[in-house]
Order: C-alpha cells, then structure tokens, then sequence
C-alpha cells in the first residue's frame, strides 16, 4: 500500500520532525520573502495566531486526552511542532515529543495521477506519533487552506496509518476557493483571495528567512 511503510514507535524517539524534506525545494528565500509581495500576518501576528488555535484546540477537546497533531508535509509540520509546544505549555501532561506526527501525502495527490506536477516539494517521510493515531483525536495542520484537495489526500494518507476516532484540522490560512466540502476547525486568518493571487507562506524552519505570510499578485507585485 501506497505510504504504508511507517517507522515503528521506538525508531520515532529523536527524530527531527522539522528537517527539511531531502526532495525539498525551498519555494523562498531571504531575499525574495522581503522583496516581492505583500506581508499581510507578521512574525507577531503569526505568533499569536498559533497561541489562540492552541487554545482552541484544548478547549473543543475539552482537554488533551487521546490528543495528537500531525503536520502535513512541508510547512504544516514546523506549524504542528509549534502548537505541540503550545499545548503543553498550557498543560503540562501533554507531551509534545509523543504527541507529534509528519505526514507525506505525495502518492496520495490526484495531480499525480493526472500527471500535471513532478518532483514535488513535500515528498518526505511519513511519522506517525509515538502514541499511535489507533482510537486518538487527531488534528491535521498545513499553511494554506485552498482547495481542499490537499487535505483529501492527508486524510487518504492518514487512514493507511490507523483509524482515528476523530479527525480536525488547523490551518494558519484559509484563502478561500474550495473544489471540495472541507472546512477548517481552526483557523489562524481567514482570507478572502482572488484566482490572481497566490499566498506564500515563509518560515523560519523551512525557509531560512523570518516568519511571514505573503500574498502576491500573479504576473507582478501586489
């Protein structure tokens, strides 16, 4: 089975969730990410983003039993390991180091069965968290919220791993134009874009360069 190949929970212990994926390709550097587009959530507002959805989570879980995040594959994953850190912070029997997960939906993507992408960025190791997903509540967290076909894929991705009792998903961006019925539990910023603009997300794991988000007008600047 496609993904199905996940290291068992004693090789999770130490891993680096946060390391760049070896197919990887950063989609921004230093340079660009301050030149090209226009900041619409700083490094503050980015921050306190993140701190409202960890509240939100521990308040619709009605505490963290059987809690546990998984981000997908490329930027939901440092976004994942921050909330973790969050969540504990607020309650410290939660333990962010087995409650955490990466998850690579690449085999799971309908472009790739169409053929209309190659070589994309997110490919990466699947990890499961040390605690498992059997049975667990289970929140699903990525950058940018869009079409909703790359969450299709992450719950398809998912369900090769185990079967969660529930399934959420927190998204830092909500940008709009949805081709399939899913919506986001938790949102950072909700954003209403146009088919000409995209939203890039830049942060400081995955880009080398200060935390923003950025929405660019296609074909020039906004």
């Amino acid at each position: 089975m496609p993904g199905s190949a996940v290291p068992t929970s004693g090789a999770n212990q130490g891993r680096n969730l946060t390391a760049a994926p070896h197919s990887a390709t950063p989609q921004s550097t230093s340079e660009d990410a301050t030149t090209v587009g226009r900041t619409i959530l700083s490094e503050d507002e980015i921050r306190r983003a993140l701190t409202r959805i960890a509240y939100e989570i521990i308040e619709t879980n009605k505490g963290v039993e059987n809690l546990v995040l998984i981000g997908i594959r490329s930027r939901g994953v440092p976004l994942a390991v921050r909330l973790a850190a969050r969540i504990q912070a607020i309650e410290p029997n939660f333990n962010a180091e087995t409650r955490i997960g990466a998850l690579d939906i690449t085999a799971y993507r309908d472009d790739q069965r169409t053929g209309t992408t190659t070589s994309p960025d997110t490919a990466g190791e699947s990890i499961m968290p040390t605690i498992g997903i059997e049975g667990k509540t289970v929140v699903l967290v990525d950058d940018v919220l869009y079409s909703g076909r790359t969450v299709r894929a992450a719950l398809d991705a998912l369900n090769a791993h185990g079967r969660p009792a529930l399934v959420r998903l927190a998204v830092l961006v909500d940008r709009g134009h949805r081709q399939l019925p899913i919506r986001a539990d938790h949102v950072g910023k909700n954003l209403p874009t146009s088919a000409s603009e995209t939203v890039r997300v830049v942060l400081t794991e995955t880009d080398n360069a200060t935390d923003r988000v950025d929405i660019i007008q296609l074909g020039g600047l906004s």
